[in-house]
């Protein structure tokens, strides 16, 4: 890959941003950046494994596939180019990632190996500050969950179970996962929530399967949820 390309792919991710042409040139030079292009339903990296490499997709899409921790129900969702792969992996009481990732068409990769991430971390004070930041917003968003006044409505409490569960919070999303296992975790009856489901599906916002539920947009559900005044008080 061309310098010229490199640095139009590095600028794009918010890690490198900030950095001056100088700085990219320096970067480009002592930096062993690998380069990597997997075809179509070519897994990148599997739930549990050891996060020893920054992943960043410069062209092209991928499937997550995220599993509760008992494995009772998970959730698929799409990301797309420009996506860092979960750097928060890289480090911490368990440096490994917590989902699979599959690519659904063509993909190419820039990577960088955690001892290439440290080094970067050495010499650049721009870099430190950026991934401090991308940590930092992930941990007061994280902390700012509970706090949150408690959804009022059924379908509220579903909204807000896909949105703290996924990691891009918006377009198609596909829950597996049974209806008994759902009333659970919304803490309501199966009938109940089955008729809230059949309305939403009414509506053509989820497309109901056996053990699987499709939502269509999940920016467009939210929308449709939080009719109310204070619905999208309630579900961010």
């Amino acid at each position: 890959m061309q310098n010229l390309q490199l640095y139009d792919h590095l600028l794009r991710f918010q890690l490198f941003q900030g950095l001056s042409r100088n700085e990219l040139l320096q970067m480009a030079g002592n930096t062993k950046f690998g380069f990597m292009k997997q075809q179509a339903g070519q897994k990148v990296v599997q739930e549990g494994q050891p996060c020893r490499t920054l992943y960043f997709l410069v062209s092209g899409s991928m499937q997550l596939t995220t599993r509760s921790t008992d494995g009772g129900y998970c959730l698929l969702e799409q990301v797309h180019a420009p996506w860092l792969l979960q750097p928060e992996a890289l480090f911490g009481a368990s440096p490994q990632f917590s989902c699979t990732c599959q690519t659904i068409g063509a993909c190419h990769f820039i990577t960088l190996s955690k001892d290439e991430v440290l080094r970067l971390l050495d010499d650049f004070l721009i870099i430190r500050l950026n991934l401090l930041n991308i940590f930092s917003t992930m941990a007061q968003k994280r902390a700012m969950l509970q706090w949150r006044q408690a959804p009022g409505s059924l379908r509220q409490r579903f909204v807000r179970f896909l949105l703290d569960r996924v990691v891009y919070p918006a377009g198609p999303k596909e829950l597996s996962i049974l209806m008994t296992r759902l009333a659970n975790e919304l803490g309501n009856s199966r009938l109940l929530v089955s008729r809230m489901l059949n309305e939403l599906q009414a509506e053509e916002l989820i497309t109901l399967h056996r053990g699987r539920i499709a939502i269509h947009s999940l920016e467009k559900l939210l929308q449709a949820v939080a009719a109310s005044p204070d619905g999208r008080k309630n579900l961010t």
